[in-house]
Protein backbone atom coordinates (compact mmCIF):
# COMPACT_ATOMS: atom_id res chain seq x y z
CA UNK A 1 0.00 0.00 0.00
CA UNK A 2 2.92 2.35 0.61
CA UNK A 3 3.90 2.14 -3.07
CA UNK A 4 0.31 2.90 -4.08
CA UNK A 5 0.27 5.87 -1.71
CA UNK A 6 3.47 7.22 -3.31
CA UNK A 7 1.79 6.91 -6.71
CA UNK A 8 -1.29 8.73 -5.39
CA UNK A 9 0.82 11.59 -4.04
CA UNK A 10 2.68 11.83 -7.35
CA UNK A 11 -0.67 11.96 -9.17
CA UNK A 12 -1.79 14.78 -6.87
CA UNK A 13 1.36 16.73 -7.71
CA UNK A 14 0.35 16.45 -11.39
CA UNK A 15 -3.11 17.81 -10.58
CA UNK A 16 -4.78 14.42 -10.81
CA UNK A 17 -7.20 12.97 -8.27
CA UNK A 18 -4.71 11.20 -5.99
CA UNK A 19 -5.33 7.51 -6.52
CA UNK A 20 -2.47 5.06 -6.82
CA UNK A 21 -2.45 1.38 -7.76
CA UNK A 22 0.01 -1.49 -7.78
CA UNK A 23 -0.19 -4.96 -9.31
CA UNK A 24 2.02 -7.57 -7.68
CA UNK A 25 2.47 -11.25 -8.43
CA UNK A 26 1.93 -14.16 -6.04
CA UNK A 27 5.44 -13.69 -4.59
CA UNK A 28 4.81 -9.99 -3.88
CA UNK A 29 7.01 -8.77 -6.75
CA UNK A 30 5.69 -5.48 -8.11
CA UNK A 31 4.75 -5.87 -11.76
CA UNK A 32 3.22 -2.45 -12.35
CA UNK A 33 2.40 0.77 -10.54
CA UNK A 34 0.47 3.82 -11.62
CA UNK A 35 -1.33 6.92 -10.50
CA UNK A 36 -4.34 8.52 -12.13
CA UNK A 37 -3.61 10.18 -15.49
CA UNK A 38 -7.15 11.12 -16.53
CA UNK A 39 -6.44 14.85 -16.85
CA UNK A 40 -2.99 14.50 -18.38
CA UNK A 41 -4.08 12.02 -21.05
CA UNK A 42 -7.61 13.44 -21.38
CA UNK A 43 -8.75 9.84 -21.09
CA UNK A 44 -11.66 8.92 -18.80
CA UNK A 45 -10.31 5.37 -18.54
CA UNK A 46 -6.83 6.40 -17.37
CA UNK A 47 -7.55 5.45 -13.76
CA UNK A 48 -4.58 4.17 -11.77
CA UNK A 49 -6.03 0.65 -11.65
CA UNK A 50 -6.59 0.48 -15.41
CA UNK A 51 -3.07 1.68 -16.15
CA UNK A 52 -1.50 -0.77 -13.68
CA UNK A 53 -3.59 -3.70 -14.97
CA UNK A 54 -2.64 -2.91 -18.58
CA UNK A 55 1.06 -2.69 -17.74
CA UNK A 56 1.04 -5.92 -15.72
CA UNK A 57 -0.73 -7.78 -18.54
CA UNK A 58 1.77 -6.37 -21.05
CA UNK A 59 4.70 -7.39 -18.87
CA UNK A 60 3.37 -10.91 -18.32
CA UNK A 61 2.19 -11.26 -21.92
CA UNK A 62 -1.20 -12.47 -20.73
CA UNK A 63 -4.60 -10.83 -20.28
CA UNK A 64 -5.21 -12.98 -17.21
CA UNK A 65 -3.51 -11.95 -13.99
CA UNK A 66 -4.48 -14.96 -11.90
CA UNK A 67 -2.63 -15.09 -8.62
CA UNK A 68 -1.86 -11.37 -8.77
CA UNK A 69 -2.98 -8.70 -6.32
CA UNK A 70 -4.30 -5.26 -7.23
CA UNK A 71 -3.61 -2.81 -4.40
CA UNK A 72 -5.25 0.59 -4.70
CA UNK A 73 -5.61 3.57 -2.38
CA UNK A 74 -9.33 4.02 -3.08
CA UNK A 75 -12.12 1.50 -3.53
CA UNK A 76 -12.20 0.79 -7.28
CA UNK A 77 -15.05 2.22 -9.32
CA UNK A 78 -17.31 -0.09 -11.31
CA UNK A 79 -15.15 0.24 -14.45
CA UNK A 80 -11.96 -0.70 -12.62
CA UNK A 81 -13.63 -3.50 -10.66
CA UNK A 82 -14.99 -4.96 -13.88
CA UNK A 83 -11.53 -4.74 -15.49
CA UNK A 84 -10.05 -6.56 -12.49
CA UNK A 85 -12.73 -9.22 -12.88
CA UNK A 86 -11.99 -9.65 -16.59
CA UNK A 87 -8.28 -9.87 -15.78
CA UNK A 88 -9.08 -12.61 -13.26
CA UNK A 89 -7.04 -10.80 -10.62
CA UNK A 90 -6.68 -12.97 -7.52
CA UNK A 91 -7.09 -10.32 -4.86
CA UNK A 92 -8.14 -6.67 -4.63
CA UNK A 93 -6.82 -4.72 -1.66
CA UNK A 94 -7.94 -1.13 -1.20
CA UNK A 95 -7.53 1.64 1.34
CA UNK A 96 -10.27 4.24 1.53
CA UNK A 97 -13.90 3.32 0.96
CA UNK A 98 -15.79 5.27 -1.70
CA UNK A 99 -19.51 5.42 -0.82
CA UNK A 100 -20.17 7.78 -3.74
CA UNK A 101 -18.38 6.09 -6.66
CA UNK A 102 -17.09 2.78 -5.39
CA UNK A 103 -17.90 -0.37 -7.30
CA UNK A 104 -16.81 -3.07 -4.85
CA UNK A 105 -18.38 -2.47 -1.41
CA UNK A 106 -20.64 0.36 -2.62
CA UNK A 107 -22.61 1.26 -5.73
CA UNK A 108 -22.48 -1.41 -8.43
CA UNK A 109 -20.83 -4.04 -6.20
CA UNK A 110 -19.42 -5.65 -9.32
CA UNK A 111 -18.01 -8.77 -7.68
CA UNK A 112 -21.33 -9.55 -5.97
CA UNK A 113 -23.28 -9.90 -9.22
CA UNK A 114 -24.08 -13.35 -10.55
CA UNK A 115 -22.82 -12.09 -13.93
CA UNK A 116 -19.34 -11.32 -12.59
CA UNK A 117 -16.79 -13.17 -14.72
CA UNK A 118 -14.51 -13.66 -11.76
CA UNK A 119 -14.79 -12.83 -8.05
CA UNK A 120 -11.45 -12.01 -6.45
CA UNK A 121 -10.74 -11.99 -2.76
CA UNK A 122 -11.38 -8.44 -1.48
CA UNK A 123 -9.71 -6.73 1.47
CA UNK A 124 -10.88 -3.17 2.15
CA UNK A 125 -9.84 -0.52 4.63
CA UNK A 126 -6.07 -1.13 4.53
CA UNK A 127 -4.35 2.07 5.73
CA UNK A 128 -7.78 3.64 5.34
CA UNK A 129 -7.05 6.80 7.33
CA UNK A 130 -3.86 7.62 5.41
CA UNK A 131 -5.45 6.87 2.04
CA UNK A 132 -8.52 8.98 2.84
CA UNK A 133 -6.29 11.75 4.16
CA UNK A 134 -4.45 12.08 0.84
CA UNK A 135 -7.78 12.53 -0.94
CA UNK A 136 -9.15 14.92 1.69
CA UNK A 137 -6.04 17.13 1.48
CA UNK A 138 -6.19 17.22 -2.31
CA UNK A 139 -9.84 18.28 -2.43
CA UNK A 140 -9.45 20.77 0.43
CA UNK A 141 -6.69 22.52 -1.54
CA UNK A 142 -9.06 22.86 -4.53
CA UNK A 143 -11.72 24.67 -2.50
Amino acid sequence: MQIALREARTAAARGEVPVGAVVSDATGRVLARAGNRVEELRDPTAHAEMLALREAARLLGDKHLEGCTLTVTLEPCAMCAQAASHARIGRVVFGAYDPKSGGVEHGARVFSHAQAHHKPEVVGGVNEAECAGVLREFFAALR
